[in-house]
């Protein structure tokens, strides 16, 4: 399933559209947009399904009420993909300054965001599943495979049925819907920002001032809505940070859920651990500590290096959280690691990819780019390739194939032609590079950089002869 992406003005952006592979690299220099671009695409999949908009009708709601279920045929819906996406993204685009950007009223105002996806089969989908509240049971969903309808059934106990607020069964009705429309087009996404070793220090400081605000909406007046004082409370940080600060703070409870890797691929996170060189653990008054290997120690996240502050919401995430066919993303995975582990972790994300974790990351290194190379071109069914794999300690699981990848640079570039424009002209946009099967990816913006120096250094040799 393809999933397009087009932006126009957002930030030093002027144009710039990209596919997801499997694995997604946005590369190129320091502020030409690379950030934006993650956080407005993190953003638009955590929001999707409450910008959506499918109709639902108070009948069809009451009679889910009144008789315990409903059938919906779907198909009708799946017709109208495209505008129900063009809808979703005009009212998320109309948010980005005040909620996803967090920043001031009318910065966005000139800016697009376009999302395309590729004809969607719904008789080819099979859906069983819940949707709960609290941890209770609400409603039923499914659909049989060959079939375009979807069956909702209301799933709680009769003396609980007259306090169902019928506003709020309609807007769950709603997110069904667009689950089984778009969950396989749209997938779920998980960020670690840039931000993230700042916020494995303050981590404590994050719960301390949200109980203080808890308990001062406690005093308030009463006729103040607690919810509207905490959303003002969180809204000074973009989405991604805001999450990643609350996917920190909830670890307590984030630890007691296992992962997919952890109930089928346990050898994934042991990798993981050799790269932090330990294990972090999280006790049942809430404090987080990391354990050298070989040690009994308990650190801190004050107390321990910059590289396992900036790892913690990835360990947690791989081992309490990934599902197949989510999408991680991870702005600068290269930050505060050792050239040795960047290589590492360019390993670990494609074994996720081979997995069904779709990976999107943002980065400087080059490390990461020509250890994924390497990835790429050890791909093939030759001899002396698969010697050179074995004896360098690459698995067959690590490797990934040239069609998995899409590769883009930030960069000056002509963009397309705007109404009422006669020339092309050059403008901040992102250029798709070349992913080849033998050579692997083209990234031109490093090996300027690195030919420069090569230069320098072989004139500083050589120049005086």
């Amino acid at each position: 399933m393809s999933l397009k992406i087009e932006l126009k003005n957002l930030g030093i952006l002027k144009q710039a559209e990209f596919s997801l592979g499997d694995l997604t690299l946005i590369c190129g220099k320091n502020n030409t947009g690379k950030t934006y671009i993650a956080y407005a695409l993190y953003a638009f999949l955590n929001a999707w399904r409450g910008l959506t908009e499918f109709g639902v009708n108070s009948t069809q709601i009451q009679r889910l009420l009144t008789d315990g279920g409903i059938k919906i045929e779907l198909g009708g819906y799946a017709e109208k993909v495209d505008q129900l996406l063009a809808e979703a993204c005009k009212r998320y685009t109309n948010q980005l300054d005040s909620t996803v950007f967090a920043t001031t009223e009318g910065r966005f105002h000139n800016s697009e965001f376009h999302v395309q996806i590729d004809a969607i089969d719904i008789r080819n989908k099979e859906l069983k599943r819940e949707l709960g509240i609290a941890q209770e049971r609400f409603l039923r969903y499914s659909k049989e495979r060959g079939s375009e309808e979807l069956t909702v059934s209301l799933v709680v106990q009769r003396d609980q049925e007259r306090e169902i607020d019928p506003f709020f069964t309609e807007r769950s009705v709603n997110f069904i819907i667009g689950n089984a429309i778009f969950s396989d087009s749209l997938p779920t996404p998980f960020i670690a920002s840039a931000e993230r070793t700042g916020l494995a220090i303050f981590r404590r400081e994050l719960n301390f001032a949200r109980n203080r605000l808890l308990e001062e909406m406690g005093r308030s007046n009463p006729k103040i809505d607690p919810q509207d004082l905490l959303f003002k409370a969180y809204q000074s940080y973009p989405v991604p940070i805001e999450d990643n600060a609350d996917f920190i703070r909830q670890l307590e409870d984030i630890a007691k859920r296992n992962s997919f890797l952890a109930k089928e691929h346990p050898e994934v996170l042991d990798d993981f651990t050799d790269i932090i060189g330990g294990e972090y653990t999280i006790t049942q008054d809430d404090q987080l500590y990391y354990t050298p290997k070989g040690t009994r120690l308990k650190l801190t996240m004050v107390e321990s290096s910059s590289a396992v502050r900036s790892l913690v919401d990835l360990g947690f995430y791989l081992r309490h959280v990934a599902q197949k066919g989510h999408l991680l993303m991870v702005d600068e995975p290269e930050l505060n690691l050792h050239p040795a582990n960047q290589r590492r972790i360019a390993r670990l994300f494609a074994r996720l990819v081979n997995l069904g974790v779709k990976v999107f990351i943002t980065t400087h290194s080059d490390y990461i780019v020509k250890e994924l190379n390497t990835l790429i071109m050890l791909n093939h069914d030759k001899p002396h390739l698969k010697r050179i794999a074995k004896e360098n300690g690459y698995q067959e699981s690590e490797l990934i194939r040239s069609d998995q990848v899409k590769v883009y640079m930030t960069q000056e570039a002509l963009v397309p032609l705007e109404e009422g424009q006669k020339r092309r002209r050059r403008a901040h946009t992102l250029v798709e590079a070349d992913v080849d099967p033998v050579l692997g990816i083209e990234a031109r913006s490093f090996d300027e950089t690195i030919n420069e120096m090569n230069s320098i250094q072989a004139d500083i040799v050589w120049g005086a002869e």
